[in-house]
């Protein structure tokens, strides 16, 4: 499930792309499907570790793009292990909602950016994000150990990473299908067992996910813009 377009990112084979807070991967190895040299970037050693099993899985299993590679590295986003000026793209996508000091986590993620080089910054949507926050408070709780810390309006997104230093192009809302689904998981509570009325939307996400039907891509294409889960901010750097 990709929150990322890739062709407005303009990722191509041969760009080095960071993936900041790659979690599971998903953004990292459709990148390097695309044959970009992809660097899976987390805090979570055991996110990490994951991450770059599959990434080896998929240089076994599938012909991926001899112009591209992958690596892994465990790390702080507030103090990237990496020169400045070394991605010509980068992802940071649901990630800064995460971290207490945003706005130098944003100074971080435009140093390592090439100069002409794009980013996209993705975070939840400010009006489902307060339904999740009202509806269960453990959906965002503890903040100790990595949960929410804010919830951003579009403006205060923008203003972080144009602070920063990054001009930005574009934007659009992704995942309206997936606000519902939170919705009713925060309601019978984010950490309980699901219920039936879950598990079934759930389902049919999964069903969306791997068969893309007409009848779940034309609610989402209309969804989308009034409530889709993530905001998703694309910018490049002068």
């Amino acid at each position: 499930m990709l929150t990322v377009r890739y062709d407005k990112l303009g990722v191509q084979a041969g760009d080095t792309l960071l993936d900041m807070g790659a979690g599971a991967g998903r953004h990292a190895f459709e990148a390097r499907r695309r044959g970009a040299h992809v660097v899976a970037f987390d805090r979570d050693f055991d996110d990490v570790r994951k991450a770059g099993s599959t990434l080896v899985a998929m240089e076994e299993a599938e012909t991926l793009p001899s112009d591209g590679s992958a690596s892994c590295v465990n790390g702080d986003a507030l103090s990237l292990p990496f020169p400045d000026s070394t991605f010509d793209r980068v992802i940071c996508s649901e990630v800064m909602e995460h971290i207490p000091d945003d706005r130098g986590a944003a100074n971080e993620l435009i140093r390592v950016l090439k100069s002409g080089g794009t980013i996209a910054v993705t975070v939840p949507s400010w009006g489902p994000e307060l339904v999740n926050w009202a509806l269960d408070s453990e959906y965002h709780a503890p903040a100790a150990v990595g949960g929410h810390v804010r919830i951003y309006r579009k403006s205060e997104i923008a203003e972080r990473l144009t602070t920063a230093g990054l001009v930005l192009t574009g934007s659009h809302r992704a995942h309206g299908l997936h606000s519902p689904y939170w919705w009713m998981k925060c309601a019978f509570g984010v950490n309980n067992e699901p219920n039936t009325l879950v598990r079934k939307y759930h389902d049919l996400l999964v069903w969306d996910l791997m068969k893309k039907p007409a009848a779940t891509q034309i609610p989402e294409r209309v969804l989308a813009p009034i409530l889709g889960k993530s905001l998703v901010l694309y910018g490049r750097k002068p």
